[in-house]
């Protein structure tokens, strides 16, 4: 656990990854009546992702830099998250935060939530708040269905609209080439669609653990992106490759990680790319918590 508590009259800095995350499938069962979607998932962590700075301020300010352009300050996951925890607080903290950001926007690789879940996390620490688990997730999930999961830091089968899981740690931890394009999915775009796929049956968790499962949104947003869908082609050729959530960064797994640096070398140089090791204990989770 991290020491809350700095000794010194400068208040301490800790820095806590925000790993990415992976569908290795994503199967649409229904739309509900609230418009949301019923869906099964399977989650696995990459050793890789964002990283988040965090040191405990004396007043009630949140700072957060660099500023992203595209996104307003209230509207960041990371200050919507702190504001989340300060009104947990008879006496709000203050933070500042600090992001090193690696994970594209609009990739599937669940960028925005994994950040808001390591604030969550690591405030909660910082600020001596004491919430369990189980709280925080609750509050994750006012912020996003994926958001839960990276509380929770576990790889999982999700189902509901992605916050009813179950942790799967027997699932098999492969190198990924994860090939990224330059391409910002919008995702209600792709589940308001008419030609998504809303009726595939449910599975159950052998079933998904054998994966062989598909990814019900890769056919409609390859159609809608079809820079999404040339790349996909390209990489089939280099290896089987799926979308992970509503794209556009795809993947393929290795079993080992000079097999999937081979991979990366055969891509066009203008392709943005990298390899990672998926983990089935988030790596924020290690930091804070220590290895399970």
């Amino acid at each position: 656990m991290i020491n809350a508590t700095p000794t010194s009259p400068e208040l301490a800095w800790i820095t806590v990854p925000a790993p990415a995350k992976l569908n290795l499938m994503l199967h649409i069962l229904g739309q509900r009546e609230d418009g949301y979607h019923n869906l099964q998932t399977l989650f696995q962590f990459l050793d890789y992702g964002d990283e988040l700075s965090f040191r405990r301020r004396h007043d009630d300010l949140i700072t957060l830099s660099p500023a992203i352009d595209s996104v307003p300050f209230e509207d960041n996951l990371i200050v919507r998250a702190a504001r989340l925890l300060q009104q947990c607080n008879p006496n709000p903290c203050g933070a500042d935060i600090h992001l090193i950001k690696r994970l594209p926007m609009g990739g599937g690789l669940g960028g925005g939530s994994s950040d808001a879940a390591t604030t969550l996390l690591t405030l909660n620490q910082l600020w001596q708040l004491a919430l369990s688990v189980d709280e925080l997730a609750t509050l994750g999930l006012r912020l996003g269905a994926d958001v839960p999961v990276f509380i929770r830091g576990q790889a999982a089968f999700a189902e509901g609209i992605g916050e009813i899981l179950t942790p799967v740690p027997e699932l098999e931890e492969p190198w990924y080439l994860v090939v990224c394009p330059q391409v910002h999915v919008n995702t209600a775009k792709i589940f308001s669609n008419k030609y998504l796929t809303r009726d595939t049956p449910a599975i159950n968790i052998r079933t998904a653990l054998r994966q062989e499962g598909r990814n019900d949104c890769q056919e409609i947003v390859s159609m809608l992106y079809p820079e999404i869908g040339n790349t996909l082609n390209l990489l089939n050729k280099i290896s089987f490759a799926k979308m992970t959530g509503t794209g556009a960064c795809l993947f393929s797994s290795f079993g080992s990680e000079a097999e999937a640096i081979s991979a990366s070398e055969q891509l066009p140089a203008e392709y943005v790319a990298f390899v990672a090791k998926g983990v089935n204990q988030s790596p924020a989770h290690r930091v804070l918590f220590g290895p399970s």
